[in-house]
Parts: structure tokens; C-alpha cells; sequence
């Protein structure tokens, strides 16, 4: 972690989260008055024409009939008492889009009545993410139903379906399950397995699978359920085998999540450890939108899961927790989703990690400027051992991994600069026609990162590309090279001489690139760079390993550079809990389980005035340690070395023996492990930066390379700051798309 001046904004940008979170909270009403407030959403962000509502009375009032009216019509009939003395409960119905007001009159419980506002936005979206990208296609007629059928045509432009609810059960001794017959029994097939759940109910294995349209994908919900002896399930009557827990599942990958609503989910939530969850009782949702593949835009993912979880409450009740889960694409946007939407997601367990996408690509455009270099220029002879020096990686095959990355930027067809790179990744479902192309085809769409989010960026109002983050101005490359001797001066100085930067295609220029100021800010606000002080500040995050530094970009240290940005932001991430090493998943399940539901059971009495981070760390599993897993042998099964996890290859530890840790191109540079400062400050040039004597020539040399400055790693980033809670780029209010800012230089 970096410490002083970053210590001091941490302080400051924490003051003004407070006041953001402060203006996002209803005031508190009278104590003697009615109390209204929502479960399934926040009241500005509702979906799909229903929410529901809990009204508390205060103590000591006489019980009476609620007395309700949504924008003058009477809903009283809606509500009903709960288990807790005083409140009621009610599926709120027929909302009008736009402004709702929901009136309780005060009578029946002689108190003064209340008001909510309600915001109400239709089920194909959007709500925060800004307005739909086109072109869009659909895919529901590839999506196929638990029977084996498809969706079918899509019933509008925004790719909606009926909502289909069907039927599996898992036979007796089989791990895959077969659709109920239809129409539906009276009893159950005789061969249909038992399960027992995590409240201790045996029950037969039957499923409820909803599948049916939501923000443009496709969504599922998944749970035990009888059909032939239990009522349909209502969120004041849920599934009599779930066991109030819920999942929130993410797909996999990034390249080709463009455009498109996506004809599979990326993790299937009925094979696999999915059954296993099913069968003890978990719930599971999941969207098409979630799965990166398919959509490569975290913003829209975490809209998704908000209107996902909520039509589940709706459809199902109030779980007693959520955790969200997923592997490499799925890991960032688990982790995204939780920070950009506080109390969204209880707890996050995942593997194959990485911040964001944004950090895979930032690593891949460094990495590719070096490739660029060395197999195009190379002027000062860099020999394989100093290229891998400069880069940082465990070897070239690594680095040349990671400098791949890079295509998810490039939307220009046919490169084949590196070996295994390809630009402008498609979709076989997106026409060619609809694709972008530099000459035949410039108002077509853009295959990267950034204009699949471009709401949040902003657009080139010349051009209508999405505006870059990406800068490199002031980056020393290789200085940690230059100082340990790998490499001689001569060489640092031609390589930044000549390593340029990109252009809006991702084309190569002598310049260095320079990120739009108000892109970088909007990229930190969105949460499309993770920062993680935000959900990420007071649930339990477990990254439960794997790993390739050999290949495969699945670095470690994107795994550290999680943790750094958590510690970073909150000054502590005793919460963030790592297992390197071939984890076995029912362990890491089972803790992160245990955890989380001891928090909300708060089952070590914490006092009525904990914070979120007290509670959390107060009902800390003992077993909830760092460590490592050895691997199995045909003599020996795994063993786990209780060890702090470190970023390191030297051999100060088992864990760091077993599993070394490696560098990256901007780290060499001398950035922090984080890889958070998309844009850094600059300072004036310090000959004693350099771990040798300077000359006039060296001198002049980097006085022209570097005219600004070079970066003062020791500071923030340019316009670097935190997420913005439940932030919208449009169209619930407060968007923060219009707060553009013309591309600058200047040091704020």
C-alpha cells in the first residue's frame, strides 16, 4: 500500500462517499410514525411494474388493516402481516413508469401515515447504465429451454420472450436431470432422487426452472420445488425446499461481449457444482448479460443482477443472504458488481482472478508497445532475458500472453502482429455488415472494451468512438531493469524513445498515448476499474486461486492487485482472505458459507452498534486464515500451509516457494501493485531515479522523451477517486454521463 499523500486522499474521498451514500438514504421519519420502505430494490430503481414493500407501525399500536394507495388506487389488499409484530408486507402491483407515489394512511393505527416515492422502469431496461448500445442482436432462438427446446423469435426489438417456468427432477442415481413430463403430474416419476437441504430437509429433487427476458437478456431462476404437492411460490410463501440462500452466478471471459444478447449463460446453473448447490436447497440466478462473453460491460452487469435479484424477491422473498461467484470473467464482475452496488451481494467467493477487464486490457496495451518494439525495432539488442526483464512476467511466452489482451482494444480486422493475436473479435451472430471496419465500414460497431461501455466513457462527438482511458505519458519503461543492471541505459533510453502509443484503433503512434481526463474519472466512478471501497469494504471476499504464470494470463498478480486496491481504499483488507494453490471448492464453499451466515445471524452477539466491518470481522470463522494448498500425490493428499499470502518469489515462504509470484510491464515502470493509476501525476526528472550516473546526452535525451515530467508513482492518478454507490449514467437520476471533461494534460 502507499502511504502519506495517498493516506490523506483516502481520508478526503471517504468524507465525500459519506456524504454520497448520505444522499442516497431516505431520512429517518418520526419515531411515531408509519415506516415504508422497500425489499426487493432501492424505491428510484424499480422494474417491471412491481416491488415489494414492508410497512412498520410503531410499537404498542392496536393490529388493524393497512390502508394503501398506489397513486390514488387502493392496494391495501396487497399487504399482509409479517412475522414481526407491527409490520406488513405487500406485493406492490400495476406501477406506472416514471414516479409512483405509495400512500399508508395513519388511521387504523392513530400515527401519523407516510409516503414513498416510487421510480419505476420498464423490465427490458435500462435503468442505470445508460441508453441501450445498438446495434443489439438477439439470440433466444439459440437459447435452449431444461427440455431441449429454444426460446424461440424474439417478441420485440429488445429481444423480449414469454416467460417459461418448467420442470426437471434428478432420477435416482443419476447426475443429470430429465424435464418432468407435460403436461404436468399429479405425483412424481418413480424413480426421482431425494436430497437432503442445509435446513435439514429431505425432500424430492425437483427443480423450478423460470426462464424468460430481463434488461435485454435472457435470465434463470433456479430452485427445489415440488409442483405435485406444494403451491406456486409467492414471496410470502417460498419454495417449501429452499433454504433462503441465495447465488448469484457470472459467467466467463471477455472477447466477443459485444452486442449482443448472447444464446448461452457461460456457467450453466444445472450441471456441475450448481447441482450439488440445488440440491442443498440454494437458490440461483443468473442473466445472459452476466456472462462477459456475451456482454463485456460490468456497468450492465450490475444493473442486471439488481433487476435479477429483484424480480427474485419478488417471485420468491427476501433471502437471507447472497453470495455472487464466478471464475475469471466471472471473478471481476463478481467483484465489480458487489463494490458498484453496496449491500447488492453479502459475499464474494471466486477463482482465476482479476480486478476488471479494464486492467486486463491496460496490462495487454503495455505489453504489446514492448512486443511492438522488440520484434519491430530493437534497436539497442535487447537479447530474450532482458525483454523478459523490461516486462516483468514469468517469460516471453507470458508476456506475449498478456500482450494478446490487447485485442479486446483493437477493432480493426486482420492484425497478426503477435503470435496468437486477433483483433476485432466477433460473434458469429453479428452480421458483417453491422461490423466496424477503418475504410469500407467506419459507422459500424466497435469490437472493444471501451465502446461497449461507451455510456460510461463518453464518445469522440467527431468520430463516435468511445473515448480511452489508456495513458502512457510519463511511464519510464523498464526502470526497474535500468536499476537492477538487466538492461543499460543505451536501452532504456531507445526503448521509451520509440515505444509510442495508440491511436483510437489501436494503431500504433510514435506519441505516447493521453487518456480523456473525464473517461478516466467516469472509469473510477462506474466502478469499470474496480477500486474496492465500496461493497467491497465490509462483506467477506475469498479468492480461492488458480493460477498460470506460465501462460494463460491468469497471473498472480492480478490476484494481489485485488487485495492492494481493497487496502488502498479502507486502509485495511482483513476481509479479503486468500488460498493459493489447487483448492478444493467444497472447502472454500464451506467457508465462505459459514462466514456469511454468521453475520447475518450474528451469531457471536455483537453489540446493536457495530459497524458493517466490526460485525463482519467479529463472526470471522477461526479457520478463515491465508494459506496455500500443497498438491496430492499418489502418496500424500493435499495439505494446506497456513501462511499470510504475499506477493513474492523469493523463497521466504512456503507458499511464495511453491507458488511465485511475477511482475508486470507497469510495475517494472515503477507503478504500484494495484494497477489502479490509469493516468499518473507527473514530476520533474531526478537523476538519482535512475541507479546510475546520468550524462548531458541522457539528460537532454529524456528532457525531450519525457517534456511534462515523468510519473510521480507516490500520488493518486489523475482524477483517480471512488466508486460512486448504485451510481447511473442514465436514466435514474443524478447521471453521471454528462460530467464529461475535455481531453487535458493538466494536473488537477
Amino acid at each position: 500500500m502507499r502511504s502519506g499523500a495517498r493516506f490523506f486522499w483516502r481520508v478526503l474521498t471517504a468524507v465525500a462517499l459519506g456524504s454520497v451514500v448520505a444522499a442516497q438514504t431516505p431520512a429517518v421519519g418520526r419515531p411515531d410514525a408509519i415506516a415504508i420502505r422497500t425489499l426487493s430494490t432501492h424505491p428510484d430503481r424499480v422494474s417491471g411494474g412491481d416491488v415489494l414493500v414492508e410497512i412498520v407501525v410503531p410499537p404498542g399500536r392496536s393490529p388493524a388493516p393497512v390502508n394503501a394507495t398506489l397513486n390514488g388506487r387502493d392496494v391495501s389488499s396487497a399487504f399482509r402481516a409479517a412475522s414481526t409484530p407491527g409490520t406488513y408486507t405487500g406485493l406492490v402491483t400495476g406501477l406506472a413508469q416514471g414516479r409512483n407515489t405509495l400512500h399508508v394512511a395513519g388511521e387504523p393505527f392513530h400515527a401519523p401515515g407516510a409516503t414513498l416515492e416510487l421510480t419505476n422502469y420498464p423490465i427490458t431496461g435500462p435503468i442505470v447504465s445508460g441508453p441501450h448500445v445498438k446495434p443489439f442482436v438477439c439470440q433466444t432462438e439459440e437459447f435452449k429451454l431444461p427440455d431441449g427446446t429454444t426460446i424461440g423469435a424474439p417478441l420485440d426489438a429488445d429481444c423480449a420472450v414469454a416467460t417459461r417456468v418448467q420442470y426437471i427432477y434428478m432420477p435416482e442415481g443419476a447426475d443429470t436431470f430429465k424435464p418432468l413430463p407435460s403436461p404436468m403430474p399429479s405425483s412424481l416419476p418413480a424413480d426421482v432422487a431425494m436430497t437432503t437441504t442445509t435446513a435439514g430437509k429431505r425432500l424430492p429433487f425437483v427443480v423450478r426452472v423460470e426462464t424468460g427476458s430481463m434488461n435485454r437478456g435472457i435470465y434463470q431462476n433456479v430452485v427445489l420445488h415440488d409442483p405435485t404437492r406444494d403451491a406456486a411460490p409467492t414471496p410470502f410463501a417460498p419454495p417449501a425446499g429452499w433454504n433462503r440462500r441465495l447465488i448469484a452466478l457470472h459467467g466467463v471471459g471477455c472477447p466477443t461481449g459485444w452486442f449482443r444478447q448472447g444464446g448461452v449463460m457461460g456457467v450453466d446453473p444445472l450441471k456441475g457444482v450448481n447441482v450439488t448447490r440445488l440440491g442443498e436447497g440454494y437458490a440461483l440466478f443468473i442473466n445472459t448479460l452476466n456472462h462477459p462473453t456475451n456482454s463485456c460491460n460490468a456497468l450492465l452487469a450490475g444493473e442486471t443482477t439488481m433487476m435479477g435479484k429483484e424480480h427474485f424477491i419478488e417471485t420468491f422473498g427476501v433471502p437471507d443472504f447472497t453470495i455472487s461467484m464466478g471464475t475469471s470473467g466471472g471473478a471481476y464482475t463478481s467483484l465489480q458488481v458487489a463494490d458498484a452496488f453496496p449491500g447488492l451481494i453479502d459475499g464474494v467467493v471466486i477463482t482465476s482472478t482479476f480486478p476488471d477487464a479494464l486492467s486486463i486490457a491496460v496490462a495487454g496495451l503495455d505489453a504489446r508497445l514492448l512486443m511492438h518494439y522488440f520484434t519491430v525495432t530493437n534497436a539497442a539488442g535487447f537479447n530474450e532475458a532482458q525483454q523478459v526483464a523490461v516486462g516483468g512476467y514469468h517469460g516471453m511466452k507470458a508476456m506475449i500472453d498478456a500482450a494478446n489482451q490487447a485485442q479486446r482494444t483493437d477493432p480493426v480486422p486482420g492484425r497478426k502482429e503477435i503470435e496468437g493475436y486477433e483483433s476485432a473479435r466477433w460473434h458469429a451472430s453479428v452480421p458483417a455488415a453491422l461490423r466496424y471496419h477503418p475504410t469500407s465500414n467506419r459507422e459500424g460497431a466497435r469490437p472493444t472494451v471501451f465502446d461497449i461501455a461507451r455510456n460510461v466513457y463518453g464518445t469522440n462527438p467527431a468520430t463516435g468512438f468511445a473515448l480511452r482511458p489508456y495513458d502512457n505519458v510519463g511511464v519510464q519503461y523498464g526502470l526497474a531493469a535500468l536499476k537492477s543492471g538487466a538492461i543499460t541505459m543505451t536501452q532504456f533510453l531507445d526503448l521509451n524513445e520509440r515505444s509510442g502509443g495508440y491511436d483510437q484503433d489501436s494503431s500504433y503512434t510514435t506519441a505516447r498515448a493521453e487518456g480523456d481526463a473525464g473517461a478516466i474519472k467516469r472509469a473510477y466512478q462506474s466502478g469499470l476499474t474496480l477500486g474496492g471501497g465500496g461493497g467491497l469494504a465490509s462483506i467477506p471476499v475469498f479468492d480461492a486461486g488458480s493460477y498460470r504464470e506460465d501462460s494463460r494470463y491468469h497471473y498472480a498478480w492480478f490476484h494481489f492487485a485485488v487485495r492492494e486496491r481493497m487496502g488502498n481504499e479502507n486502509g485495511r483488507a482483513n476481509n479479503h482472505l486468500m488460498w493459493r494453490g489447487i483448492v478444493p471448492a467444497e472447502k472454500s464453499w464451506d467457508l465462505i458459507t459459514r462466514w456469511v451466515a454468521a453475520i447475518k445471524s450474528n451469531s457471536s452477539h455483537a453489540s446493536a452498534s457495530d459497524t458493517a466491518w466490526e460485525k463482519m470481522m467479529r463472526n470471522r470463522p477461526a479457520d478463515a486464515v491465508d494459506g496455500c494448498w500443497t498438491a496430492a500425490t499418489n502418496t500424500a493428499p493435499a495439505e494446506f500451509i497456513a501462511e499470510p499470502q504475499t506477493f513474492s518469489r523469493e523463497s521466504t515462504s512456503r507458499c511464495n516457494t511453491l507458488y511465485p509470484s511475477y511482475s508486470f510491464t507497469r510495475q517494472v515502470a515503477g507503478g504500484p501493485l494495484d494497477a489502479n493509476v490509469l493516468k499518473c501525476r507527473l514530476k520533474p526528472i531526478d537523476p538519482a531515479d535512475y541507479g546510475t550516473a546520468l550524462s548531458a546526452t541522457d539528460r537532454q535525451r529524456l528532457d525531450r522523451m519525457f517534456p511534462g515530467g515523468v510519473c510521480d508513482w507516490s500520488k493518486p492518478g489523475v482524477n483517480q477517486t471512488r466508486v460512486v454507490p448504485w451510481a447511473s449514467f442514465g436514466p435514474a437520476p443524478d447521471s453521471l454521463a454528462l460530467k464529461q471533461e475535455k481531453p487535458s494534460t493538466a494536473q488537477p
